[in-house]
């Protein structure tokens, strides 16, 4: 039952928190591409089939995309693979990025910065 003082009953919201609830800006994330997340994980599961790398994790946050690749869990990423939309003018929105913290390619071409870690079959 609700007083003349305006409260309310439980889990219901009233006419102005209503508004602001529903007015409030969802967070925007940069994230992968289908396309984008299929190139990836295929590139992680050749590895994976190699013995290589063993554990990944994906990351959304609002100015960047990483997909980090672990030999093991309990370790730092041996590569993390980072979509940076703000440099795509500059350096490119792709990066491949060390342990060390060392940039081992930069570019707007997902495919040809992999490059950088996708060791390729070749004949001998």
């Amino acid at each position: 039952m609700s007083s003349v003082t305006g409260d309310t009953e439980p889990g219901e919201i009233r006419g102005a928190e209503r508004s602001t609830a529903a007015a409030a800006p969802v967070p925007q994330r940069v994230t992968f591409n289908r396309l984008e997340l299929n190139r990836i994980l295929n590139l992680y599961g050749r590895m994976v089939a190699d013995g290589e790398w063993r554990d990944y994790a994906i990351d959304f946050m609002k100015d960047r995309a990483v997909f980090s690749v672990f030999r093991r869990s309990s370790e730092v990423p041996l590569y993390r693979i980072e979509k940076d939309p703000s440099l795509a003018r500059r350096q490119g929105a792709y990066s491949v990025i060390s342990a060390g913290g060392f940039i081992l390619r930069r570019g707007n071409d997902l495919d040809r910065v992999l490059l950088a870690i996708d060791r390729k079959l070749a004949v001998v």
